[in-house]
């Protein structure tokens, strides 16, 4: 077993084991947008806050993230009034990887355990700098 996957396992336990209103437990990513923990930051608007990712899967690796959670832990969670905030994250997605990535690059949402998710705060991964391998794994 991976060390990410590991991670996803035990970040799965820790959020079913907490309470059950759907938020789960506090994040990294809270603590990222509370100032608590520095970030590198790429984009940040009134909705979404885009960094790096502290261990890189490729040479450009970012995280979008909403900036309120609102029980969008996972996208398996998203509710119907949240479209919105989904095409906005897709769409600072496109624009940071379009700046960071002009030759191509990949978004990727884990969603759950079996989905690999090691924090459950709705978050995009785009990857890019290299070719990209298919399948992805």
């Amino acid at each position: 077993m991976t060390d990410e996957v590991a991670a996803a396992k035990e970040a799965a336990a820790q959020y079913k084991s907490s309470e059950n209103d759907g938020a789960g437990p506090a994040t990294a990513f809270d603590k990222i947008l509370s100032g608590e923990w520095a970030s590198k930051k790429v984009h940040e608007d009134d909705l979404a806050y885009a960094f790096r990712d502290i261990n890189p899967q490729a040479p450009v690796h970012i995280i979008v993230i909403p900036k309120h959670r609102d029980g969008l832990t996972k996208l398996s969670n998203a509710r119907e009034d949240q479209k919105g905030i989904l095409g906005h994250l897709m769409y600072v997605a496109q624009m940071v990887g379009k700046k960071e990535c002009p030759n191509g690059f990949r978004v990727v949402i884990n969603d759950g355990e079996e989905g690999a998710q090691s924090v459950y705060h709705l978050h995009l991964h785009v990857l890019g700098g290299r070719q990209m391998k298919w399948p992805p794994g």
